[in-house]
């Protein structure tokens, strides 16, 4: 009975869910869809202007030392979803049933994470910087390394607003407030472009220029996040918290396998940097800085498809409504479908038109380029696939088979093939190495999701207890 009283009161003073229990299946789900997706692809903006920009100003070097920093990005992906995803979801199944208090209590403790990560890794890349860019890539190449340091310069201060901003797009987004999370993004979207221009070219500040545009672009973003919490829809508080390591090791566990998705990618951009310029030399380098960053626009968009679908099914699947968790997943299953056939179309009939939007090119990249691209492209058809499978396996608290899904594509196919393939069959089989790690997970991830639906995957154990 007191039960009872606890959830219908907490329904009533934070009736917003209510809605992603009772309301329009269709309704809910495209509203958090659009949102979803347009945050995260206004937030790949930054990266994505900056390599065009830099491409035009410096010619392929500027595409290639953008490619190099590339690992930088998806490292501050990594820590911000580790603990922005993994304590959302706790914090939606939590509310879903009725415990608003210990939701209040995860996003305490998650916001107290990603502040210590970003203290420990600010101050490692101001130092190792130099190091650290020759690793992901420039170790042969001056003057791409001296490009991709002025670049990154600005991009330390960028850091905290990065981290914090993704943390927060997240959480604001799961209490019920897509469209502010989406309009922090695109602020800070739009000022980078324009910043980009103005910077890059009427400042002629180059490279460096580029990276000032993305820190301040940031820090828009943050402070638009932030009207969040003295709004009317706020309902996220800053508690004791109490249990912080149990909150700490539940959150880890939850968000994981979008961690090891995110440090992957780093890793796997690494090994495809020294790999490409080990056997293919610099202008191949350069064509693989356009892959990377379309490669990026796709996994945005499957991150927020998966984004998207993550609260709604959080709260459902903690609240019981196993009907409507299956209703949400196959919409979400249906718009990966529909985004797959659109990109893959436009990747494969225009890689040239690609390639002159990234850089100014040169004869050799015009010549090598296009069928890269094409290869590589081929990837697509199941990326979003199975970027997808992972978010709705954390979600349901499936994230033991969550992680495997995500170590057998990110690090197990990716990683040994990239350095397997060009040693045992020449250079140009580094292109083949995506579409086979991807064609592969595709098959597995298919296999525990349909094991999954039919109810045959016992939820995590230790996902349940999240107090």
């Amino acid at each position: 009975m007191f039960c009872c009283f606890v959830r219908s009161f907490f329904y009533g003073v934070a009736g917003v869910f209510m809605d992603l229990l009772k309301g329009s299946v269709n309704k809910v789900f495209f509203r958090f869809l659009f949102a979803a997706i347009g945050s995260v692809l206004i937030t790949c903006i930054y990266s994505l202007v900056d390599c065009i920009m830099v491409g035009q100003y410096e010619g392929p070097d500027g595409a290639s030392a953008l490619a190099v920093v590339m690992p930088v990005w998806n490292m501050m992906f990594a820590f911000a979803n580790l603990f922005g995803l993994g304590g959302s979801v706790l914090m939606s199944n939590l509310r879903g049933k009725g415990r608003g208090a210990d939701g209040n209590r995860m996003f305490t403790c998650s916001f107290i994470c990603v502040c210590a990560v970003t203290a420990i890794m600010l101050p490692l890349f101001a130092v190792f910087d130099g190091p650290l860019l020759r690793l992901f890539g420039a170790r042969d190449n001056e003057h791409i390394l001296s490009l991709a340091r002025d670049y990154a310069f600005w991009l330390k201060f960028a850091m905290p607003f990065f981290t914090i901003g993704q943390f927060l797009a997240v959480f604001v987004r799961n209490d019920n407030n897509p469209v502010r999370a989406m309009i922090a993004v695109f602020s800070g979207g739009i000022f980078n472009i324009i910043g980009d221009y103005l910077l890059v070219f009427v400042a002629d500040m180059g490279a460096g220029g580029a990276g000032l545009a993305t820190a301040m672009g940031q820090f828009i973003a943050v402070c638009v996040l932030l009207t969040h919490f003295i709004g009317k829809k706020n309902t996220l508080r800053f508690v004791k918290p109490v249990g912080f390591l149990r909150a700490v090791g539940n959150m880890v566990k939850v968000g994981f396998p979008t961690f090891v998705i995110d440090m992957a990618v780093a890793l796997s951009s690494t090994l495809f940097n020294n790999q490409i310029m080990f056997y293919c030399g610099a202008s191949a380098l350069a064509v693989f800085g356009v892959i990377i960053n379309v490669s990026m626009v796709v996994q945005s968009v499957s991150s927020g498809i998966g984004q998207a679908i993550q609260p709604i099914i959080s709260v459902n699947y903690g609240a019981g409504e196993g009907v409507r968790v299956k209703k949400f997943f196959f919409r979400g299953l249906g718009a990966a479908a529909v985004f797959t056939v659109i990109i893959a179309l436009i990747c494969m009939l225009m890689p040239t038109q690609l390639i002159w939007a990234f850089m100014t090119p040169s004869q050799e990249v015009l010549q090598i380029g296009p069928g890269y691209m094409r290869t590589y492209f081929l990837a697509f058809i199941f990326m979003l696939f199975n970027i997808y499978a992972t978010y709705y396996l954390q979600a349901v608290m499936r994230t033991a088979v969550s992680v495997v899904v995500s170590l057998i594509r990110s690090l197990v196919l990716s990683g040994g093939l990239v350095l397997i393939l060009p040693a045992v069959f020449g250079g140009d089989l580094v292109w083949w190495v995506m579409p086979i790690a991807e064609t592969v997970t595709a098959i597995v991830a298919a296999v525990i999701l349909v094991l999954c639906l039919l109810d045959r995957l016992p939820p995590q154990k230790s996902g349940q207890n999240v107090n």
